[in-house]
């Protein structure tokens, strides 16, 4: 068994379970804005707050064998898979988007959010279609 497949399972599992939390925190920020009750508006805060600093090592560690699989293949591989680049930089789009995960947790911490409902739908599936390019670009590598 080699360790590039080592890391390639593990970047894999780390992804599936850095994409469950970032598909289910704002679905919560979407129930979290239509509240009017302070003690559901409480155990929301806490919910969100977990999952969050829950999921957050998980992005990390799909960075960090992302970054072993792309050392493992090589400089010259990674010249050559233009494909890669792209999808490194939707990636980088997910990490903003993980990030400003973090300033919505603090709006409603503060109770600061001023965001409806309708805005956390639409943030939630965002995640969706990025998570299709970045797939589609890793098993078909179209350039």
């Amino acid at each position: 068994m080699s360790w590039l497949l080592i890391y390639k399972a593990l970047h894999i599992a780390f992804m599936v379970a850095w994409f469950a939390g970032i598909f289910y925190l704002p679905r919560l920020f979407v129930y979290h804005a239509q509240t009017q009750s302070a003690e559901v508006d409480a155990q929301f805060k806490v919910m969100e707050r977990r999952l969050l600093y829950f999921v957050t090592p998980f992005a990390i560690l799909t960075a960090v064998f992302g970054a072993l699989l792309i050392h493992s293949y090589g400089s010259a591989w990674f010249a050559a898979s233009h494909w890669l680049h792209v999808k490194l930089l939707l990636v980088a789009m997910l990490y903003a988007y993980h990030g400003y995960c973090f300033k919505l947790l603090a709006d409603f911490k503060h109770n600061r959010n001023k965001r409806s409902a309708r805005f956390y739908r639409f943030f939630n599936e965002a995640p969706v279609l990025v998570l299709f390019a970045v797939v589609l670009l890793a098993v078909v590598k179209p350039f």
